[in-house]
């Protein structure tokens, strides 16, 4: 009696009605899943089939193609940018006890918190667009792309600088998330005004804030732990060809933006209207830090042209107009 229940079962018939109805899903899944499989894509690995427009004849840029792969990757778009785009994470904050405030924003399902520079550089390029002009966005102490990765999803070509070997592996993972690998060209050296060596510090757990000076990578973070390692410094003038135009130099870097200017001193003569927007920061205390002084700085850049200078919170705006 136990299986009695399965005789008086009755079971529906397939009838030709019902396979019918069956076959359509069927078919549109197949076809679904065939043109998807064999859609072209023109652009399926930037790293391999696109190369940047920047060539620069005497320094090899970064190459994201035999870059090692960084772990964990934590990425996401930034919230209430006009243009946006997705940048990845170096700082992961100390896991899981206390994890940086974006990857806490993740998991809660929002986006990362914009970047300010984010903002700025997209609001100073769309002005620059609606006027026709034209030519690279130089990011100096570029971290992990925040600016780069602003200008370029707008169509700009980009130079990036980055001496933190952690924070480059980041740049290549923004690079193929924003599909830019034509227009972000990376270089791993610190901007400087010299060619060679330079010592950096770089400061576990705080990358944003490694620097050439010791003192000013510890100035914010003075428990943090320090490492000294040595990597290329490069001056601007001896990469960006005198006939490359150039719109805007960003440069963020703990206090060493004294010598970076230096570097570029060609760059920055150049004449009204074709001499670049310039953006760098002014902490008085990280340039002391470095023997240098936002007066010097001022006076170097009056020698130069840039006679017009107004103060953004720590960072400082030149022109020539």
């Amino acid at each position: 009696m136990a299986n009695a229940w399965k005789r008086d079962t009755k079971h529906p018939k397939l009838t030709p009605k019902i396979l019918l109805s069956l076959l359509f899903p069927c078919l549109l899944l197949f076809f679904i899943f065939y043109f998807n499989s064999h859609s072209y894509n023109p652009n399926p690995n930037p790293y391999l089939s696109v190369t940047s427009s920047f060539h620069s004849p005497s320094f090899p840029a970064f190459n994201c193609l035999k870059c090692p792969q960084s772990h964990p990757i934590i990425a996401n778009v930034v919230e209430n940018v006009k243009y946006p785009f997705i940048y990845s994470l170096s700082d992961l904050g100390n896991l899981p006890d206390k994890p940086h405030k974006n990857i806490v924003r993740l998991l809660k399902g929002k986006p990362f918190r914009k970047p300010d520079i984010s903002v700025t550089i997209q609001e100073i390029l769309e002005k620059m667009k609606k006027e026709g002009k034209n030519g690279l966005v130089v990011d100096v102490g570029a971290n992990v792309g925040m600016a780069s990765f602003a200008a370029a999803v707008m169509g700009f070509r980009v130079l990036s600088f980055e001496p933190v070997f952690e924070n480059l592996q980041r740049i290549c993972d923004g690079v193929w998330f924003n599909r830019v690998g034509d227009l972000v060209t990376v270089y791993e050296a610190a901007v400087s005004d010299r060619i060679g060596n330079i010592t950096f510090h770089k400061l576990v757990g705080r990358l944003d804030n490694s620097a050439v000076s010791a003192t000013g990578a510890k100035l914010a973070f003075k428990s943090n732990e320090e490492i000294a390692l040595q990597v290329r410094s490069i001056p601007l003038d001896e990469v960006i060809p005198e006939a490359e135009p150039v719109l805007l130099l960003k440069i963020d870097v703990q206090g060493w933006e004294y010598h970076v200017l230096k570097g570029a001193t060609k760059l920055l003569s150049r004449k009204k209207g074709e001499s670049p927007y310039l953006i760098y920061e002014e902490d008085e205390h990280l340039l002391q830090a470095s023997n240098s002084s936002a007066k010097e700085i001022r006076e170097f850049l009056h020698s130069v042209g840039y006679h017009h200078c107004n103060q953004h919170g720590t960072d400082a705006h030149c022109t020539k107009d």
